[in-house]
Formats: structure tokens, sequence, C-alpha cells
């Protein structure tokens, strides 16, 4: 399987972010790429370097006021004096609606849904690059390939049109979707992740031309909290084109692979020609987050189910953090796309 990567995304090396009032070490750190880079060469991967595809297809996803932020707002934050070596808000507005502020300091609370989300010098570039490498992999496939995977960090499935959230800044899910849609495909983005994705849902959520499903633990007490519940259907045009399947804490691989046939049938009757994975591996029994318990052997499995639609896969890595089973998981997952159904 082609794979893609490009090395600046590890310049992106955030220090820390707040949970639960608490300043903690960042969980999204570089040394998830060797570790990702390995686990994918198991499985048969041969790394290449992503062409730079410019920003149009970043913004076709992505407002151009929020890429304007994105680029000039740690500069433009380490003129505050007593400013934090990271971009972290302190104030949000209450509706999407509300005033835009000039000041550094209120842009972040507008474009920053969250704590877990801090901005460094390298976080632009690095985000920009984890972007290209979702862009060459989609066009891996648009141009025949059966698979592509992108080894994608930062991840970016949190990140809405033009909100940063949840460790992600570029949506290179969406990113890669609506790339593939412009070529004429029809895509479905498939989200495995632990967490539900949010920003995939939010960007295409009134639209028909892109069915977003995703799998995930329940959000009534799990983050992103407020998005993921199985009644948010999509609106306006978009209405029946994103579906939800919360799963209880603690879910094993039975429980998950019966949700995914759910998902693989609404994908088919959707009459998708690719689909766009965006590949969280911190479904796993050990990841950090412990949010469902899905076993190594279980990600082949389920990868197995997904190949045995027969469509063109555009693996996009998300979550999946450090512990000693993460390179065997996307090996194991990336074994069950290549082998096909059991």
């Amino acid at each position: 399987m082609r794979a893609f990567l490009d090395p600046r995304q590890a310049t992106h090396d955030p220090a820390h972010f707040m949970a639960n009032g608490t300043r903690l070490p960042n969980p999204e750190v570089p040394a998830r790429i060797n570790i990702l880079r390995q686990g994918a060469e198991a499985a048969g991967c041969v790394f290449h370097a992503p062409q730079d595809h410019g920003q149009g297809p970043i913004a076709a996803i992505h407002s151009a006021e929020y890429l304007t932020f994105l680029r000039h707002i740690y500069p433009r934050w380490q003129r505050i004096p007593d400013a934090g070596p990271e971009v972290i808000p302190n104030i949000h507005p209450a509706r999407r609606t509300d005033g835009y502020p000039k000041s550094a300091i209120g842009q972040a609370g507008f474009h920053q849904a969250d704590t877990a989300c801090p901005i460094g010098p390298d976080t632009w570039h690095a985000a920009y690059w984890s972007a290209q490498t979702a862009l060459s992999a989609a066009q891996s496939v648009a141009t025949g390939a059966r698979a592509a995977y992108a080894l994608c960090r930062p991840p970016g499935h949190h990140a809405f049109s033009d909100l940063a959230g949840g460790f992600c800044f570029l949506n290179n899910s969406a990113i890669a979707a609506e790339a593939l849609r412009a070529c004429g495909m029809r895509p479905a983005v498939l989200d495995v992740d632990v967490h539900h994705g949010n920003g995939t849902q939010g960007i295409f959520y009134d639209r028909a031309d892109v069915l977003t499903v995703s799998l995930h633990a329940d959000p009534e007490r799990f983050y992103p909290f407020f998005w993921g519940y199985a009644q948010e259907r999509g609106a306006g045009a978009g209405l029946g084109a994103n579906l939800n399947l919360p799963l209880p804490r603690g879910t094993d691989d039975a429980g998950f692979r019966a949700s995914l046939a759910t998902a693989l049938t609404r994908i088919s009757d959707f009459g998708a020609d690719v689909i766009v994975i965006a590949l969280g591996l911190d479904a796993h029994e050990d990841d950090p987050f412990q949010g469902l318990r899905v076993t190594t052997p279980g990600f082949r499995a389920i990868a197995a189910d997904i190949a045995a639609l027969g469509l063109p896969l555009v693996l996009v890595q998300e979550g999946g953090y450090l512990s000693d089973a993460l390179g065997a998981n996307l090996t194991s997952f990336l074994t069950g796309i290549s082998a096909g159904p059991a």
C-alpha cells in the first residue's frame, strides 16, 4: 500500500493541554509519528513524500478568516505582555454569531473550541503538511490506487471550518473527501476514532454530496460531549446524510463490529464509490483515553469488514496515543485492509 508522510509534521510539539482544570502533558506528541510509521511499514506500506497541492483544497473546507488566524496567531500572541509559550484561549463567545474581535486573545477564543489545541511556533506548518499528506493519499486513490494511507499528524477530525479543537487544526479527512468529490467521486467519511468526528460532521452537515458516519464512545460522558448523538442526522439538503453510532463505554470487538455493519450498509445505500476512513486507533483497550475495548486482532477484523465492500479507501490517521500496542494496532488494521475479508 502506498503511504504518505512529510517530516515537517513533527515540528508541532505541544507541551501541555488543559483537562479537568489541570495542566497535563499533551499526548499528541511527535513520537507518535515514528511508532505509526514503523507500524505501517510492518504491514508492507512504502512511504512517499506528499506533493504540495497548495492552499486551494484546504480553503475549500476552511474559511479564509480562520486560515489567516492559524498562520499569524503565534507571532501575534508573543507580542502580548507576559504571554504564555503556546496560544491557549481563556474566553469564548457565547454564540458563533457574536462579534469578531481584533484582539489576539479574543480571536483565539473564537477559533479554538477548547484548551486541547495549543498553537506553537510551528503548528501552522505541521498542520499544512498534514493536510497535504491527506491530499496526496486522496490523489493516489483518485488516479487508480485501491488504497492509500496518510500518516497525518496533527490529526484533524475535531476541526470545523473555522474552529480548532481536540488536538486538531485542519480537518484532513474532510479535505481529502472534498478533493475526491471535486474529482467526480461520491465519498463517504467513516470515522472509527474513539471520539466523535464532530468537526467533520459540522463541515458537511447541510450537504447531501458527502456522507459522514461516526462510530465512537457515547458523548454523554465523553469528549466531545456536545456532538455525536444518534438524533444528529444532518440538516437541510444534508438531512439523512449524517449517521452517528454512539457506543457504550467499554464496547468490545463484537459490539463495535455489529455497529460497523450498520455503518457499512448506510455507505452502500448512499452509493459511495470511495471511503475516507478517519482512522483513530484510540478505541483500543490500552489507549490512554480508555473509551472502548477494541483489541489488536479486532482492528484487523474491523478493517476486513470495511474492505469487504470492495471500494477504494483513503486512510487518514486521526487519534491513537502512546501505548505499547499503538504500532501493532496500525499494523493489524492495515493488514486487514490489504488481506480483505477472512
